[in-house]
């Protein structure tokens, strides 16, 4: 209803087409565990293996990272703004990109703030960039809520923004307009025009592959977007072969003449109550027979797990590959019954240029997310005028930590770094403690005077 809101108040038209739109609402929902083939009469579930995808994704793309930024005052109040708002959430904020496809961090004075693109209009690009867009802010204070639209964009060599108000009863209420010196965001101008700006004061995390949705888009596709079909094929395959198991369940069937003397008069109750005083399993269900013989027969299903699991495991790495996974990355191990994800070896390149194609696009959204950081200071006065050059340092994705164990133990026992080292590294032993076991631990040199 904002969005509607939003084009109205600013005359404006968005980018996006419908069937973009609705590509990600429909990856959105089958990221939140609601997909459209969930059928609970036919005992059809999701596992949300997409939800895995992109955990695992961001995972990668995050791990060990570390960033850091020097060169001046101005680069020390950056890199201290940046770790307090955004450092600790960027796995977080990776998980969102892959699953929508696209989102956007945008600065408001100290402060970073996460849009998906249900809490955004894109309205202007330039060769994929995006230069122009309205953001939906919600906020609640005393049983009132909130909504704030804020238009960016640029008009004649200026960069404007403009904030308007609503105050409703609810989160969808549009309510009526209101001052922005009377809402949670106090202090903001309603219109702001900075010259000097090359580009916009917010940073955007598309995903690197090509839309061939919509290709006029600057928006990028959600990663699941291309293996839908096979999604909802895994959790077909996945809901029969629960189902069955569930159903598998051994079932004896006995003549209720064996369970209770003959010419009783008999009804349910009693043949429950004779099982459980004969102390008979619960599969035992009895049965009445037609006189001519007594009944007892066993059924004990067959189950088709290992044909069902081979299935499963090539629908597995039939997604991974499509959201650009190496083969066979993802497996169903028959012991633990757990999708797991099989070690990242050197030669998985599939994997490793997914994971770099996507730390690239990461970083170029860090670098512009500085440069708006960089103009709010300049604006507000948060810290002097000065240079600042960042450094990412990403953590190497084929890393494994038990080879490397293995390999540092040898270079302790041919002599070539000392054992505090090792055990500093691999146990987390404080250097001084490691140092005195080793110490305590090395046999004394025994002299003619006694031990050295």
């Amino acid at each position: 209803m904002f969005k509607q809101k939003a084009r109205d108040e600013f005359e404006i038209k968005q980018i996006n087409t419908e069937t973009m739109d609705a590509l990600i609402a429909r990856c959105a929902r089958i990221y939140s565990g609601v997909p459209d083939w969930i059928n609970v009469e036919d005992d059809i579930q999701t596992v949300n293996f997409t939800k895995m995808i992109c955990s695992e994704i961001a995972r990668l793309t995050t791990l060990a990272i570390s960033i850091d930024i020097g060169g001046s005052p101005r680069a020390d109040w950056m890199k201290e703004v940046i770790d307090k708002t955004t450092y600790f959430q960027l796995r977080h904020w990776v998980e969102y990109g892959a699953a929508y496809g696209t989102i956007i961090l945008k600065p408001s004075g100290e402060t970073v703030t996460m849009f998906v693109p249900d809490d955004f209009i894109v309205v202007d690009n330039n060769n994929e960039q995006i230069t122009g867009a309205v953001f939906i802010d919600h906020a609640v204070d005393n049983d009132k809520y909130y909504t704030r639209l804020e238009y960016h964009r640029f008009e004649n060599d200026l960069y404007r923004i403009t904030n308007k108000c609503y105050v409703g009863s609810d989160k969808n209420d549009t309510g009526k307009t209101v001052d922005i010196a009377l809402t949670p965001w106090a202090g903001l101008e309603p219109e702001t025009a900075i010259a000097g700006l090359t580009q916009p004061l917010f940073a955007v995390l598309r995903m690197p592959e090509a839309n061939n949705v919509d290709v006029d888009s600057p928006l990028g596709l959600p990663v699941v977007s291309v293996s839908i079909p096979e999604l909802r094929d895994l959790d077909i395959a996945w809901s029969r072969n629960s189902t069955e198991i569930y159903d598998s369940k051994r079932t004896v069937m006995i003549d209720s003449d064996m369970l209770l003397p003959s010419g009783t008069k008999i009804n349910s109750m009693d043949l429950d109550a004779r099982r459980e005083r004969m102390k008979l399993p619960r599969y035992v269900k009895a049965v009445y027979g037609n006189g001519q013989g007594e009944v007892y027969h066993e059924i004990n299903p067959t189950l088709n797990t290992d044909t069902r699991i081979q299935g499963i495991n090539n629908l597995l790495s039939q997604i991974g590959f499509k959201c650009g996974f190496s083969n066979g990355y993802f497996v169903l191990d028959q012991k633990t019954g757990m999708i797991t994800a099989t070690q990242v070896e050197a030669d998985d390149r599939r994997t490793i240029q997914t994971i770099k194609d996507v730390r690239d696009k990461l970083e170029s959204c860090l670098n512009d997310l500085l440069y708006a950081l960089n103009a709010f200071a300049d604006l507000y006065g948060y810290a002097p005028a000065g240079a600042y050059d960042p450094n990412y340092d990403f953590g190497d994705i084929t890393y494994n930590r038990e080879e490397d164990r293995a390999r540092w133990w040898q270079y302790v026992q041919s002599n070539k770094v000392p054992a505090w080292m090792y055990f500093v590294k691999f146990e987390g032993m404080p250097e001084d403690e490691a140092k005195a076991m080793i110490e305590e631990a090395t046999p004394k040199e025994v002299t003619l005077f006694g031990e050295e």
